[in-house]
């Protein structure tokens, strides 16, 4: 959605087993190779890890420490010890930028994953690219991060050659949406609204596209502040426009009261959004006036996929505090693909990481170039990135609330008409 709730190698890189492991040790950042000694690298994470988004942001950075962990137990990459750097963003741009200049400031960091939403991801990517910092984020759903301004009018341009995603893009998942509206559910009257930021407006405004092209009728369009918590006035006009559902891009913090108040106002229209929706969080602020309520999200369930089985295990056996939630799974692979690019790296060098404990810049532009090449059997199915940046797996899921549980009620891919 950004920015939320998916080992043999195919390319020149191979996975390690996914078992837990107590983290590595921090060792002698000099030397790698037969020395003996090894070389302590840091994955720099950032994500929202206060505030309203905190459960997407907690989920993000356990999956990602696990990762490490794994890494460090199955010596995954031999002389190289993984550490995490997490940063907290707060879902902020500003911090997030400011986040990005300290991984870049901190020698020891040489790849950096997260954050959760699109408009932090726009704030950190300069700074990335300048340094040559690779970063991959598990979350972040708008198109033009990796496809330009312009990607809707033909014209994709990559801008950044520094940033990759695990996750699929709101070029599908809004139409995905739509397709399973108009076509499957046989809702035709949408009332859309969106927060005005860069992952809701983004995913609203594809998400209208395909539903007027499948003969779809827009019955309302609104915008709110994802930050107010009154929606009365808005609900009010939804009630009154007899719309089926409402469309909603933006977060669950707002998307829940905002669902809770449609109900309230008298309507009976279901409130659609999604992978910001897709969260325990979600359910819990709404209650059970969100009962019924749709959200997409990118991938398919874990609990479906034999890839995830021990990443869910482990997860639990970690004893982390908080659920994995939507994008544990793209956590963890974002982290790995980190992890693989250094492999690479090292082996290319004969055993060591190019550079010095104090400057890895030539550490950092490899890895980079690595990255355009990595590809496994990760978690949340096959890892690897087009031409773009973006992930080849373009696989989406549809949830409904259920007794108070997102349940999902179809998988698979968005078909252009």
């Amino acid at each position: 959605m950004r920015h939320r709730s998916l080992l043999v190698l195919t390319t020149t890189v191979t996975v390690g087993a996914l078992t837990l492991s107590a983290c590595g040790s921090r060792d002698d950042k000099s030397g790698g190779g037969d020395s003996g000694a090894k070389t302590t690298v840091v994955i720099g994470v950032d994500a929202p890890l206060t505030g309203d988004l905190s459960a997407l942001g907690q989920g993000i950075k356990n999956s990602s420490d696990l990762a490490v962990r794994t890494a460090n137990k199955n010596n995954e990459v031999d002389g190289v010890t993984f550490k995490i750097q997490a940063l907290d963003d707060q879902g902020q741009a500003g911090t997030g930028q400011q986040n990005a200049t300290k991984f870049v400031g901190n020698p020891d960091v040489i790849g950096v994953v997260g954050p959760l939403n699109s408009h932090v991801g726009q704030s950190m990517q300069k700074v990335f690219g300048n340094a040559d910092l690779v970063q991959v984020s598990p979350a972040t759903t708008a198109p033009e991060l990796t496809q330009g301004p312009n990607w809707q009018k033909g014209s994709k341009k990559r801008l950044f050659d520094t940033y990759y995603r695990t996750c699929a893009t709101d070029a599908v998942q809004g139409p995905y949406a739509a397709q399973y509206l108009y076509t499957k559910r046989k809702l035709k009257k949408a009332y859309i609204i969106d927060d005005k930021k860069t992952y809701g407006a983004g995913l609203a405004g594809t998400f209208t596209d395909e539903f007027k092209k499948l003969g779809g009728k827009v019955v309302g369009t609104d915008h709110i502040n994802p930050d107010d918590r009154d929606f009365s006035a808005v609900a009010t006009k939804v009630a009154k426009s007899k719309a089926d559902f409402v469309y909603y891009g933006g977060e669950y913090p707002a998307g829940a009261p905002l669902s809770a108040q449609i109900s309230k106002a008298g309507s009976k229209a279901l409130v659609v959004g999604g992978d910001a929706l897709y969260s325990d969080e979600y359910v819990k602020l709404g209650k059970k006036n969100v009962e019924g309520d749709l959200a997409t999200s990118v991938g398919a369930p874990l609990e479906t996929l034999d890839t995830a089985k021990a990443f869910m295990k482990n997860y639990k056996a970690a004893g982390y505090k908080l659920p994995y939630e939507a994008y544990g799974g793209y956590a963890y692979d974002s982290t790995w693909a980190v992890i693989q690019a250094v492999k690479a790296v090292v082996e290319k060098n004969d055993g060591k990481l190019p550079g010095s404990a104090d400057n890895r810049d030539e550490a950092r532009k490899q890895i980079n170039e690595a990255m355009k090449d990595v590809s496994f059997d990760g978690v949340t199915g096959q890892v690897a990135f087009d031409k773009y940046g973006d992930t080849t797996n373009k696989q989406l899921s549809v949830y409904e609330v259920k007794n108070g549980k997102h349940k999902p009620v179809q998988t698979g891919t968005f078909q252009e008409n």
